[in-house]
Order: structure tokens, then C-alpha cells, then sequence
């Protein structure tokens, strides 16, 4: 966007030769493919997260959740891209973002459901699907969106195209992801600790901690890497726990209908 004779942009409000000469221009179509790779690198995470959060669908959802999942994703990113700097700015943000997203990686590594569910709509996964990865696109790219706007270079109209064409790249790499963890389920845990390690990666980056951090350096690799095992610990725990329980259940209701018969 810096290099001498760019045709300067405007958005809203442009005239229709306008967009014929943006489209027509080489730096803007060079700006586009910036937007596009900066944001598949930074959301190589969220693909993770948006397969992990529609495993669970019936295959006839799967798709429809990723593509509303990543359209309202990339809405809010845009809006996020307009607010990055005073966002990233607010006390204790990421302190907040990095609990949640350390509850998300544990939620998602959890088994689906199998008591309860038989009353719940498909519609209602569905929803839960697309909330879950609106919410934790929303977390994990309060830092990528500074990338994504730096390479627009306050363009508007440069940063909704080029995020808006990335909507089918990032659903083709989480449909990818899913067909894996179908195959190998094990991506799940290993997904749970990336989510882990990145929300450490957080919390690491909050101004809160800068005088403990600068004072202890090995606390930039060592934190992110005990929230991952803290994930992984504590979504086993939790699954063990809701194994004895349906078993539990499952034993109980075995045995009222043999008690009533005896009776």
C-alpha cells in the first residue's frame, strides 16, 4: 500500500470507476493476496477449533455450521480490525480472553453427550456449534486482527474484500481438519492442548504479568506449556467423570424396570 503511485481507495461512498480501477490495479490485487495469506497463517488455530466445534454435528450440518461459523467469525473480525488497537489496550483483557479460551479447549476435548440429548433439536447443535466458534475466533484473534489491518493499511474496502474471499479458504481447511479427526480421533486432545498452549501464550502477553515475566523468562515457554497439560489434565478428568456417571445412570435404569417386575 506504501509504494508510490497506489490508487487511493475509499469506503463507503466510492464512484463506480473507481471500483473498476482498484480492480484493475496490480497493488491492489498484491493487497488482497497479503490480507488473505495473514489471515490463514494467523487462523491455522481457529481452523482447529471451528472442526473440534462441529464434530459432533450430524454430517448433513457439518458444513452449514462451518460456513455460519466462519461468516459470523470474519464479521466480527472485521469489526474487531476497526477497534484492534484500543481493544488490545483495555486492563485485563487478555487475562479474560485466556481463562475463557483455556474453557473452551476443555469443553471441546469433553465426549458428546449421550443422555439428554434425544429431546435437544439438531438446530440447537447447530447454534452451540456457531456460537463456540464465533466466541473463540473472537478471543484468538484479538491479536491477529493487527496484522490483517496493518496489511490494509486502513483500508476498508481492501480489508472486507480480502477477509471475505478468505471465508471459503479457512471452511476448506477446517472441513480438512474434520475428515482427520474422524480418522485419527486423538487430533481432538491434541487440538484441546493447542487451545491450551495458545491461551498461555495469552496470558504471557497480559501487562499484568510484565514485571514477573521480565524477572523470569522461562515463564514465556513454561506457562503456555502448563495451561496445554492443564487442559488436557482437566478435560480427562472431567470425561472420566462423566463416564462413571452415565454408567451410573445406565445401571440405575437397568434396575428400577427389574425391580418392578419382582414387585
Amino acid at each position: 500500500m506504501s509504494t508510490a503511485g497506489a490508487i487511493p481507495y475509499a469506503f463507503p461512498g466510492f464512484e463506480g470507476n473507481v471500483v473498476l480501477e482498484m480492480l484493475s490495479s496490480t497493488q491492489f490485487w498484491v493487497d488482497v493476496f497479503k490480507i488473505i495469506v495473514i489471515d490463514l497463517l494467523l487462523s491455522g488455530d481457529n481452523a482447529v477449533v471451528i472442526a473440534l466445534a462441529c464434530r459432533n454435528l450430524p454430517d448433513a450440518q457439518r458444513k452449514k455450521g462451518i460456513m455460519y461459523g466462519v461468516g459470523g467469525a470474519i464479521g466480527l473480525r472485521i469489526v474487531l480490525t476497526f477497534f484492534a488497537v484500543s481493544l488490545l489496550s483495555l486492563p485485563y483483557l487478555k487475562l479474560v480472553g485466556a481463562l475463557l479460551l483455556l474453557w473452551i479447549g476443555v469443553k471441546l476435548i469433553l465426549p458428546e453427550e449421550e443422555h439428554g440429548e434425544g429431546n435437544i433439536k439438531a438446530e440447537t447443535h447447530l447454534l452451540g456449534a456457531v456460537k463456540t466458534i464465533i466466541i473463540a475466533d473472537f478471543v484468538m484473534s484479538l491479536d491477529n486482527v493487527l496484522g490483517v489491518a496493518a496489511a490494509a493499511n486502513g483500508n476498508t474496502f481492501l480489508l472486507v474484500f480480502g477477509l471475505l474471499i478468505s471465508i471459503p479458504l479457512i471452511a476448506w481447511s477446517s472441513q480438512l481438519v474434520l475428515k482427520l479427526i474422524d480418522r485419527f480421533p486423538v487430533i481432538i486432545y491434541a487440538g484441546g492442548a493447542l487451545l491450551g498452549y495458545v491461551a498461555g501464550e495469552m496470558l504471557v502477553s497480559e501487562a499484568l504479568f510484565k514485571p514477573l515475566l521480565e524477572a523470569h523468562h522461562y515463564l514465556h515457554w513454561l506457562v503456555p506449556t502448563a495451561c496445554a497439560i492443564l487442559v488436557l489434565a482437566l478435560g480427562k478428568w472431567l470425561a472420566m467423570r462423566k463416564t462413571v456417571t452415565a454408567k451410573a445412570v445406565d445401571l440405575v435404569d437397568e434396575q428400577v424396570p427389574a425391580a418392578r417386575d419382582k414387585s
